[in-house]
Order: C-alpha cells, then structure tokens, then sequence
C-alpha cells in the first residue's frame, strides 16, 4: 500500500488488458504498478513501459520474483491461462479479479453482487463474461420482480474487438454466462450465444435478453419496467457508454430487452463496448475490494 492505495497488477498485455491498464490508471483507489505478459513486442507491454508501470515478458514466472509489487492481478489473459495461475495467486495471499471465463472464483456483477460484505475475504472472484456483465443485470432486474422460467440472450460484438483469448474461448464464454444468468441472474434455466459479426463500419456490442416470467399481470408489468429503469441506471454509474437499443417490451409474459454498449474509447475504439463493459466492471469491483481492504486494515 502506497499513498492510501493498494497496488495491482495486470496479468495479460492484449486488448483487454491495454484497456484495463488506462482506467487503473485514473483509480484514486488502485496504483497500478506492473503488467504481465509473454510477448516482449507486445504492444500492451511497450506502452505500460510508457507509463512507468514494470513490466515481465515472461508470464506469471516473471511475477514470482517480485510478488511483492502487487496485492490485486486483474486477470486479462485465457480461461486455461487463470486456472493455472489461479492456486499460484491464492497460495501468495494475493487477490484475483478473473476478467476470463475460467468461473474459479464466485461470479462477480458489480451492479447485482457488489453488496457483498465479505468481499476482502474472496482471494478470487470471476467477472463473467463481457455479455454476462451486460446482460446478467437485466434478468436480475426482472427476477427481483417475478421468477423467471427462463432467460435466454444474445450477445452480438464486432468480429474486429474479438481477439485471440476472445476467439479461444467461445465455449467458455456460452457456458460460464448462461450459469450465471441462473447463479446470480436468478433464472430457473437459461441459454447464451454469442455473434462475431464482421460489418463495416464495426458495429456497438448489442444485446438481445429474452425472459419467460412465471407470473404476469399489469401490477408486475409496471414492477418490471422500473426494476429494469433503476438497473440502468446503476450499470450507467460505472459503464457509462450502457443504454437500452429500444424501450423493453412485455407481451404476454415474455420481456424483450436490446441493450447496447458503447465503449468508453480509453485504448480501443468505442465499438468495442463488449470489452469496456468488462474492463469498467472489473475496475469497479478492484476498487471495492481495495476500499474494503483498507477500511478493514487488511492488507497483503
């Protein structure tokens, strides 16, 4: 800890990681002191040396003889990747925010779990995906209402914001959001896709949710159109680039909500909302596990 801090790390120099290193940046809660990566000419790399940040090129390995660096890694890299590093971090007493599909630690959706209040005393917590975190918020806007039988969604990104770990772990990404839509979305069952869609001009992330409600009549109508409005609004307070493509429709106990993410432009361009939205979620919850830690006095 430094000036009131608590230092982290980011393990992976690809987009998601380049991205994420620009908010840790501005955090008046994290000091981002290094970044991990195994390509030497990484771009990631060349410009965390820019910023003065350490940098190995030689993975996690390269950490290992410095862990004292950082308390938090923010995970960039593969599901495959994190489980291997992950029992390396715990058995460290570091802290991991798992930006990968991996699901070694608890799902984490800032707008839906970050009421936690034991969350200093989770050594790992898992992000989702990049459309869970945009779409697990919405079926738990409309279950906080009425059961939901069942949710189904559809995350649609431009194929130029899909990189290699994006690409390698489509199966992941399927499974690990439609588990979460059910764990902390609260549907009883529940389906995820995904489409790399390769327009010109690159389009923003789009997201189709479509939910089955247990129950319905006009009092539930309206519960459910102000329960999505405030969920929202709460997304807005760390993504602000996430708003509704049109206004959510109910039809005979089905709700029908497009959701659109624009990115924030820090690294990427602002059609890569599909990597802001996790990068900002990811951030987000740094920053509460680093407030906790030192209000508590816990610190590595």
């Amino acid at each position: 800890m430094t000036n009131g801090k608590i230092k982290c790390g980011i393990i992976g120099s690809g987009n998601i990681g380049t991205d994420l290193m620009y908010k840790l940046l501005r955090s008046d809660k994290l000091e981002l002191t290094c970044m991990v990566g195994i390509d030497t000419n990484s771009k990631g790399l060349a410009l965390a040396r820019e910023h003065g940040l350490k940098t190995f090129d030689n993975g996690i390995d390269g950490y290992l003889e410095k862990p004292e660096i950082a308390d938090i890694l923010f995970e960039a890299t593969s599901a495959k990747a994190h489980a291997a590093n992950a029992p390396i971090l715990k058995e460290l007493g570091k802290k991991a925010v798992d930006l990968t599909p991996a699901a070694v630690g608890p799902f984490m959706v800032p707008a839906v779990s970050l009421e936690l209040e034991n969350i200093e005393d989770l050594d790992n917590v898992n992000m989702v995906t990049c459309g869970g975190q945009a779409t697990v918020p919405i079926v738990k806007a409309i279950s906080d209402v009425v059961g939901v039988k069942y949710a189904e969604i559809v995350a649609t990104i431009a194929s130029k914001s899909a990189g290699p770990g994006t690409r390698q772990n489509i199966d992941e990404f399927t499974e690990t959001t439609a588990k979460a839509l059910q764990d902390v979305g609260g549907a009883k069952e529940s389906k995820a896709l995904i489409i790399l869609n390769p327009a010109e001009p690159p389009i923003l992330m789009r997201n189709t949710i479509y939910a089955e409600l247990e129950e319905y009549n006009e009092e539930i109508h309206e519960q459910i159109m102000e329960s999505l409005e405030k969920m929202k609004a709460t997304v807005q307070g760390y993504v602000k680039g996430y708003r509704f493509k049109t206004d959510p429709v109910i039809n005979d106990g089905v709700v029908n909500v497009a959701v659109e993410v624009e990115g924030n432009g820090d690294f990427l361009p602002k059609y890569a909302g599909n990597l802001d939205i996790i990068t900002s979620a990811a951030l987000k919850t740094g920053e509460v596990i680093a407030e906790s830690l030192l209000a508590k006095g816990v610190v590595q």
